[in-house]
């Protein structure tokens, strides 16, 4: 009995052992089980999960096969590594054999840690290819043959019937449009996407999604239908009609393909006997919104049983499809709904519906009436000081719903071709809707989230919230400005801005990887970079610093967030094009040309007798990001290898930066401008020289002072300010910008009542009228960059190495926070910074994920006795290393959860 007890307890040993090291989030290409793509070397991903402290990876093995089951058994092995004696985890490159088109791949991955444990082989992902060559197309591309098919028109439906002879293993679509498409299988929605194919600049870089449509049809009859609509291929656009950018003629590309059980295939495309006519969408547009007649729906019109009898025909016409791509970035998807929080009438007598969130997306409603009845809905942002609707900030934007009731019983509506930015609606319609029939829905990319900041101050985490959904509402595909007006295009300058903040409150790596090549595809020849990507006003605007400089910035951001090399490759020539354009275009060493935005939006002080005007010389500004991109350049050319590259960029960065101190600072270390935003830029760009730095920070110190604690920055010195004043020793300078209430300032809005980040710093003034509505946004995320600053520097999480290989968990608390908290899903697991203070007390909770290590920081702890779950700190067996920094301790320490303790100077 005794030797039976013994073999139970080791073999619960030893499947408690064997579970110590697991395997979780497994990706190819940043994606879960990605369909469709068109990278031909793919590169895995995942997370190792231990109980142990100091875990890191010793090595790993992948497999690779075709057949999902044999795979699990260790046959049919098309690629295997073998042991590789690694700790990489992140974008692990695929050496297998090349890939094909349409072909599925099935990968496991197995690992063994530093601490003797081995996992078991993971659960079995896949990847599957598109379609690699533009002769893996057989489908035309076709056109209504409807009259009158222009702009404001009604939307095209297009359909046809098909039949699959046999039983019917797997089947995909591969499908793309000019103009937006919403697609049907035998009555069925293909696919929870929307706003396809997405945005990019289509007559060089036109996306397609592929959709596993194996459910949708069946053995025998079939139907496809597919409605298309204006979108942004020859919509409405910016300014002055500008419309038919990319096209005047909307079009389908479709192809389906079936697999039979028996191993043939069967193709269906798009062709010549296709059917087109209109039907309910009698208009749409992303600024105007969607007219929509019920009573002109074509009942069950996607369904093989439809007779088409009066429909029109279609052409075909040739397309080169050499411009097609494969959608790589997360698309547009419905998340949070919101029901309303009142209802209420105007002073006007309008009835408004409150949903107390400014989003983007749509109002989805359920009505009864009677055949004819029209519900008008509109929507605003904000009410006037009265209390009544207001859009006179939407400028040309229409913004609309009109739908009309087609009678008969209960109907329910969303839009399918735009999208509006809102928290209010007013809605006119013949019977009064209540609550309960209305619902919004928020739509933008389906980024995972990742990161959060929360604080003991309720205002602070209303601001983290505002700029989580200022993102949210503003990465609808592209990176937009605004959400609601007649613009929503893709302006470098807020981008670049905001793109260290974006990667911790949520994952954009393939978001922005997308946009990227669109800035690359749209730039002009000589290196120019258009203001907005895709871009839609014109090669001649362009070039503006710290717009254009987007180019280089948000490479660089999403490399060092995520590890992807990648995107440095793919990016670098489109980065060394723009600096070699400031190269090219400088007079003795001074990029002092050409138009530039400036310090956009900044706050202009009534008095500037003194010389502290927060007006900023633009061409010092232009040096400055100039220096900033070479610098950008020296670095990449130094992860890439490229030694000439960096011998170049290394002169070109001396050369810029003595021709700075030669044109705006004076011998006594004063700078021509002195505003808050030019010793900021000259500051965080190492403009000065390391003698001459101290003074400056001092200076810019006592601007902010002189000022009230408030700022006077615009859109490119705002999201460096706080991060200098911190790292030049005036963190209470950073926390009193942080926590002034009063405009101007980040609470400002808060106090008046923001959900999202606003455009100006005083959108609605103190007297509750409101700013110039030309130009008046209450949803734009470029001032919600100080988000990175308190990741970074409240709470102290940020990453020492690219992808947070190695990170640092440095705390300053400050201003009257009692505790702060940053958690973020890395890509090697979740990683935590959490602090509080009570009674002289200081705990810092850290969290560092498997295979990584962590410098620990516990500020004012140089004289305290700290204590880690209750130990004496220099006891634990994790901590490698552990030394004083002034006031400061420093610790080297591996993965897992630690809880510091000790008692803090007051």
């Amino acid at each position: 009995m005794r030797s039976i007890s013994l073999l139970i307890l080791l073999a619960a040993t030893l499947s408690l052992q064997a579970q110590t090291l697991t395997i979780r989030d497994l990706t190819c290409e940043h994606q879960n089980n990605p369909l469709g793509l068109d990278v031909t070397v793919p590169r895995f991903g995942w997370k190792l999960v231990s109980g142990q402290r100091g875990t890191m990876q010793k090595s790993y093995e992948l497999r690779v096969g075709t057949d999902d089951k044999a795979l699990v058994k260790g046959q049919k092995i098309l690629w295997q590594s073998g042991p590789v004696a690694s700790d990489q985890s992140v974008l692990v490159p695929y050496a297998g054999p090349a890939v094909t088109s349409r072909q599925r791949y099935y990968w496991q991955v197995k690992v063994a840690d530093n601490k003797g444990n081995s996992s078991a082989w993971s659960e079995v992902k896949y990847w599957e290819m598109g379609l690699l060559k533009a002769s893996d197309w057989t489908a035309r591309w076709i056109e209504s043959d409807l009259p009158g098919d222009s702009v404001n028109s009604p939307a095209p439906m297009l359909r046809n019937n098909f039949t699959l002879k046999k039983m019917v293993k797997s089947a995909r679509l591969y499908v793309t449009s000019h103009g937006l498409y919403e697609c049907y299988i035998n009555g069925q929605r293909v696919g929870d996407q929307f706003l396809t194919p997405g945005w990019t600049s289509y007559n060089k870089r036109l996306q397609y999604q592929v959709y596993d449509v194996t459910s949708l049809v069946t053995n025998g009859a079939n139907a496809a239908g597919v409605i298309l609509s204006d979108g942004w291929y020859r919509g409405n656009l910016a300014w002055e009609n500008n419309r038919n950018i990319y096209g005047k003629t909307l079009g389908l590309l479709f192809q389906l393909e079936a697999t039979y059980a028996d191993g043939s295939k069967e193709i269906i495309t798009s062709n010549e006997q296709w059917k087109s006519s209109t039907g309910p969408v009698t208009r749409a547009g992303i600024y105007y919104g969607e007219a929509y007649d019920a009573r002109l729906e074509k009942k069950d019109w996607s369904m093989s049983s439809y007779t088409a009898g009066d429909w029109h025909g279609v052409r075909a016409v040739n397309v080169s499809n050499d411009n097609l791509i494969a959608s790589y970035a997360p698309p547009v998807k419905k998340h949070e709904t919101f029901k309303p929080k009142s209802l209420k009438v105007t002073p006007q007598g309008e009835l408004i519906v409150d949903f107390g969130q400014n989003l983007v997306g749509w109002v989805r409603f359920k009505a009864n009436g009677k055949a004819g009845d029209k519900i008008v809905v509109h929507h605003a942002e904000v009410l006037d000081k009265k209390g009544n609707f207001y859009t006179d900030n939407y400028r040309a934007a229409q913004a609309e719903i009109v739908y009309t009731l087609k009678g008969g019983g209960e109907e329910v509506f969303e839009p399918h071709f735009s999208f509006f930015g809102f928290r209010y609606v007013k809605i006119t319609s013949p019977n009064k809707l209540t609550a309960d029939q209305i619902t919004a829905v928020a739509v933008y990319s389906d980024m995972a989230p990742t990161g959060n900041f929360t604080s003991s101050n309720p205002l602070i985490n209303q601001l983290q919230h505002n700029i989580q959904w200022g993102q949210k509402g503003n990465f609808v595909d592209v990176p937009t400005d605004c959400p609601q007006r007649d613009e929503r295009l893709g302006w470098t300058g807020d981008a670049q801005a905001f793109s260290r903040t974006a990667t911790y409150n949520m994952n954009v790596a393939t978001f922005f990887s997308k946009w990227l090549k669109d800035l690359a595809a749209d730039q002009v020849k000589n290196g120019r970079v258009p203001f907005v990507i895709p871009n839609v006003l014109g090669d001649s605007a362009s070039a503006s610093t710290g717009w254009a400089d987007a180019a280089t910035i948000i490479p660089w951001n999403v490399y060092y967030a995520y590890d992807d090399k990648r995107i440095l490759e793919q990016q670098y020539e489109s980065m060394k094009a723009w600096v070699g354009y400031m190269e090219a275009r400088s007079r003795n060493d001074l990029w002092n040309r050409g138009f530039h935005f400036g310090d956009w939006l900044f706050y202009r002080p009534n008095d500037d007798t003194d010389g502290r005007s927060a007006v900023t010389d633009k061409y010092l500004i232009a040096q400055c990001f100039w220096a900033n991109s070479t610098q950008i350049m020296l670095n990449t050319a130094k992860v890439l290898g490229k030694e000439d590259d960096v011998k170049h960029y290394t002169e070109w960065l001396k050369r810029i930066k003595d021709a700075f101190l030669k044109e705006y600072m004076a011998p006594s270390g004063r700078l021509v401008a002195g505003t808050q935003t030019a010793y900021v830029l000259a500051l965080n760009f190492d403009m000065l020289p390391e003698t001459l730095r101290a003074q400056a920070a001092e200076r810019l110190a006592q601007n902010v002072k002189d000022y009230d604690n408030h700022l006077t920055t615009g859109f490119l010195g705002t999201p460096y300010l706080c991060e200098v004043l911190t790292r030049f020793g005036y963190t209470d300078v950073a926390y009193s910008l942080l926590l002034q209430e009063t405009y101007p300032s980040w609470l400002y809005p808060v106090k008046m009542g923001a959900t999202t980040i606003w455009e100006r710093w005083d959108g609605i003034k103190t007297d509750s009228t409101f700013q110039t509505p030309g130009m008046n946004s209450f949803n734009h995320y470029a001032y919600g960059a100080i988000g990175d600053w308190m990741y970074r520097r409240v709470a102290g999480l940020r990453e020492t190495a690219p992808g947070y290989k190695e990170l640092i968990i440095a705390p300053q608390p400050g201003g009257n926070l009692k505790n702060a908290t940053a958690e973020l899903e890395t890509l090697y697991g979740p990683a935590k910074s959490a602090w509080k203070l009570e009674n002289g007390v200081f705990t810092l909770t850290a969290v560092i994920p498997a295979n990584t290590t962590a410098q620990i920081v516990l500020p004012d702890a140089a004289d305290a006795s700290v204590t880690e779950g209750g130990v004496d700190v220099g006891k634990v067996k994790s901590v490698t290393a552990m030394t004083k920094e002034g006031t400061s301790v420093r610790l080297t320490l591996g993965s897992g959860t630690y809880t510091f303790t000790y008692g803090m100077k007051q």
